[in-house]
């Protein structure tokens, strides 16, 4: 935290110092107003770079890889298990319909059969044993 705070403190007194540069360089006569603009905007340009790269690393990313042979056990299929992932966005059956481009019918009797196979009485807990087993994210 404190590190952020000098980095950030220091980016701040170097910029001030660059507009008073600029005022003075200006007000003589030496530069243009378009230098100092495309100056300035370079140095924002940096610190912006420098903030992305700072805060893409900070990101934990956590990479679970999906338990393809248990699925085939559970005798789940493709269809079902894209089910299975819209449900744990959190669609309704007609969304999920409606981007799947099937009726909502058909998606009923997919939950139906992946409640089933995952032992689920609930779309939440499927959600939750897929989780376990690793079928998903999460």
């Amino acid at each position: 935290m404190k590190k952020t705070i000098f980095v950030f403190s220091a980016l701040i007194i170097a910029l001030l110092a660059l507009f008073q540069l600029s005022k003075y360089t200006f007000i003589a006569g030496d530069t243009s107003i378009e230098f100092i603009i495309a100056i300035v905007a370079v140095v924002f340009l940096g610190l912006g770079f420098y903030i992305n790269q700072k805060s893409s690393k900070s990101i934990p990313r956590k990479s679970q890889e999906i338990n393809s042979r248990k699925m085939k056990e559970l005798g789940i299929s493709e269809r079902e298990y894209e089910v299975l992932l819209e449900i744990s966005n959190g669609l309704s059956n007609r969304e999920i319909g409606e981007k799947l481009f099937v009726s909502e019918s058909t998606i009923k009797t997919h939950v139906s059969n992946l409640l089933v196979k995952l032992d689920a009485k609930r779309r939440t807990q499927a959600v939750q044993k897929a989780k376990e087993l690793h079928l998903i994210g999460g």
